[in-house]
């Protein structure tokens, strides 16, 4: 009986969060697009489901964020609709792929962090912090292993490393910023609520 209340606990917490990315996707507050460059905020609810919920709901919400990541290729983001226009396929993969790792990874990060130094306040941070952090490396590192011979991804740089400058410099440090303030704040707030993860379960 207890271990369903905590299923169903944690399916109820996947469902909002799913729902919030939903609506960020949709909205200006879930991009901040530069021309070409687009910063995205919605990695924040996806480390708040991988440290309140697992390492599987990080997955599952970093797999929501990548669909509809997906669904920006279909006029509504620049940069998605040209990639699309290469190679649909890699595109989708590119799309998918980094969310959900990203979203997974941070909350055995959690897990881990939280087995060694028994302080939420630590865990939470590290997972908020890498949240955002590995969505970016693993996406640009896709990005140019996918579409890095095309010519639309030579044109951000002449080189490899002024591409990366220029992706990850920007998204990296803005993207990390907000997810550790914004992040970790609302993940330190809600674990409070949530009884099994009071008493120290890791939410596998």
């Amino acid at each position: 009986m207890k271990n369903s209340s905590i299923r169903t606990g944690k399916m109820v917490r996947l469902a909002i969060l799913a729902a919030i990315i939903a609506v960020m996707a949709y909205t200006p507050i879930g991009y901040l697009r530069v021309a070409t460059i687009e910063i995205t905020f919605i990695m924040i609810p996806v480390a708040i489901a991988a440290i309140i919920v697992g390492p599987g709901g990080g997955a599952v919400a970093g797999g929501i964020f990548g669909l509809t990541s997906f669904m920006q290729c279909f006029g509504t983001s620049i940069f998605g609709t040209t990639l699309f226009g290469v190679n649909p396929l890699f595109t989708f993969i590119l799309c998918m792929v980094p969310r959900i790792l990203a979203g997974w990874l941070p909350g055995l990060a959690f897990n881990a962090v939280q087995k060694i130094w028994k302080n939420t306040t630590i865990s939470v941070t590290a997972a908020s912090f890498l949240a955002p952090v590995l969505n970016t490396i693993l996406f640009v590192g896709a990005l140019l292993l996918l579409f890095g011979s095309s010519d639309y991804i030579k044109g951000f740089g002449e080189t490899t490393w002024a591409i990366i400058v220029l992706l990850v410099g920007i998204n990296g440090i803005v993207e990390a910023v907000v997810g550790i303030v914004i992040g970790a704040a609302v993940s330190r707030a809600l674990i409070h609520f949530i009884p099994e993860k009071r008493k120290g379960e890791s939410g596998e």
